[in-house]
């Protein structure tokens, strides 16, 4: 009973992960892209005066690490999450802890902080954490299929 409990807890929160890494990654894309198509930000609705403390001149490279740290990066993570390869509830948690970075960072560059922080920060948050949830279950399933196999 306890392993399919289990088995039905790493199905949860690996569907969890999955539809945050989705929206995750299809906003970074989407972000991302537009701001390397127009590295003004004029598309965005975004001013350049926001980059006054940050080393950048436009979005462009703000844009590109978006593009391929929040955006590639978490879309690529669903492929080892579906297929199950080793450590693919890492590659969770550090997804969480780079948006988690991108957010401080960004906030530290522009000095604003608005209520898609706190939404991102949210997401961020809880990849980190159904990436360690995933890794308690998963090794549970495995001591379990353990003892199974010695009884």
């Amino acid at each position: 009973m306890l392993v399919i409990r289990n088995f039905v807890m790493i199905k949860a929160l690996k569907i969890i992960s999955i539809l945050l890494l989705l929206f995750n990654g299809i906003g970074a894309i989407y972000g991302g892209s537009i701001l390397i198509i127009d590295p003004t930000g004029a598309k965005m609705q975004l001013s350049l005066s926001y980059l006054e403390h940050s080393p950048f001149n436009n979005y462009f490279i703000p844009g590109l690490v978006l593009f391929v740290c929040n955006g590639l990066f978490s879309l690529f993570i669903i492929i080892p999450t579906i297929f199950n390869w080793p450590y693919y509830s890492n590659l969770i948690s550090i997804q969480g802890l780079v948006l988690i970075a991108w957010i401080i960072i960004q906030v530290i560059m522009i000095r604003i902080v608005s209520t898609f922080h706190f939404l991102l920060g949210g997401i961020a948050i809880l990849l980190f954490l159904l990436g360690l949830l995933l890794q308690v279950n998963i090794r549970r399933k495995l001591h379990f299929e353990n003892l199974n196999k010695i009884n």
